[in-house]
């Protein structure tokens, strides 16, 4: 398949600029995928679609301010640094050795390697006699530009106290298309987001309000969780003509015990798994997949419980790319926002709807409906 076959027209007025309020009034689209048929409602509606026994699993990752604002100096001589020029630095994640991160960089062009970047520092030159900033208190080394367009880079401390500061000198890191940013991070965040490490928000779980979540308690829908700290795997868009060739960046993925339990439980006893947004997905089916590929593998048959379990806990790297084709092992139902146009998450929809045309159709019945699009826009529930 190619690229060009997801795409479609979307206005420029269609695309949310900040969260309707409260977020539970946002509008549903009701997608029934085996009848090819749509309901429209409201986000609130969602209640009636559950059932007693449903386990709803959703991201628990937490944003933090990754996009950050800096001074890139260069040496100019064994002991003196000489000011170049200023620069933005988006924080993807942390890597193994500690205090190396994998950052983004425009203009990258201006990158060399053993360059520093001052990120704590406003003056237009941090070494005249006015600059009054600590130039020591937050910078990095740029290590390596990668062929991808990623930059390596060093810091001087561990990847809790990155984002501690980045919370401090940082800012949101809203989408680009977004124009406004929120004046709280908290605007930008889940009802039930507890551990940072997001660059991007998991923003199908925008809707949920505490109302919401405790009319589906009562119901007896049981609760999951799952975290995928979100990277260049969510957001990159697709740059090549046919989507086999496409390469998805992996992200930090985690499972707990527990929380499998409760998944391979509901899957053994027929009761449907329910996703909340395109991380939980690729989430679930990415362990689904290592685990049906480890299966398979003599070297590891001992070393997980395979038998009867659809999941296992896991904590580490996915990198699943789901495209129209693929077959999904755990998740039964899911609730999404609205995509962009030839994104990797509208080849996902597209998958889980079991048509590409189908769910173009209902993107463009979504544009006459005027639903609002992307992260702060609508939602989507394909049962």
């Amino acid at each position: 398949m190619y690229t060009s076959d997801f795409d479609y027209y979307l206005p420029q007025e269609r695309i949310a600029q900040k969260s309707i309020e409260p977020r539970d009034h946002s509008q549903l689209m009701v997608v029934h995928r085996e009848k090819e048929s749509v309901e429209h409602k409201r986000f609130f509606d969602i209640v009636d679609y559950f059932e007693k026994g449903d386990v709803l699993v959703w991201n628990n990752s937490k944003v933090f301010k990754a996009r950050l604002f800096g001074k890139l100096i260069a040496p100019a001589g064994e002991n003196l640094w000489e000011h170049k020029r200023t620069i933005e630095l988006f924080l993807v994640r942390p890597m193994a050795n500690k205090g190396v991160w994998k950052v983004l960089v425009k203009p990258g062009r201006h990158v060399k390697n053993g360059m520093r970047i001052l990120l704590s520092c406003s003056c237009e030159d941090p070494h005249n006699a006015k600059c009054t900033c600590k130039v020591d208190e937050f910078f990095c080394d740029v290590m390596v530009k990668e062929k991808d367009g990623t930059v390596l880079v060093q810091f001087p401390y561990g990847s809790e106290k990155v984002r501690a500061k980045a919370n401090e000198y940082g800012r949101i890191p809203i989408p680009p298309y977004v124009k406004d940013e929120p004046q709280q991070l908290e605007m930008y965040q889940t009802q039930y987001a507890k551990h940072e490490g997001s660059v991007a928000a998991p923003t199908a779980g925008f809707h949920f309000t505490r109302e919401i979540i405790q009319k589906l308690k009562r119901k007896g829908v049981i609760f999951a969780e799952v975290t995928l700290h979100v990277g260049l795997g969510t957001f990159l868009p697709v740059k090549s003509d046919k989507i086999k060739d496409h390469v998805m960046h992996a992200e930090m993925v985690g499972l707990s015990q527990k929380n499998a339990k409760i998944i391979n439980k509901a899957k053994q006893e027929g009761r449907r798994v329910i996703a909340v947004g395109t991380t939980t997905v690729r989430t679930l089916e990415g362990i689904a997949v290592m685990r049906a590929n480890a299966k398979e593998s003599e070297s590891t048959k001992t070393i997980l419980p395979f038998d009867n379990v659809t999941v296992f806990p896991y904590k580490g790297d996915v990198n699943i790319f789901i495209t129209p084709g693929f077959e999904f092992q755990v998740v039964d139902a899911m609730i999404t926002n609205f995509h962009l146009p030839k994104s990797t998450l509208l080849m996902l929809v597209s998958a889980f709807a079991h048509s590409q045309a189908f769910m173009l159709q209902c993107y463009n019945e979504a544009v006459e409906k005027k639903y609002r699009f992307y992260s702060f826009g609508d939602a989507m529930f394909i049962v």
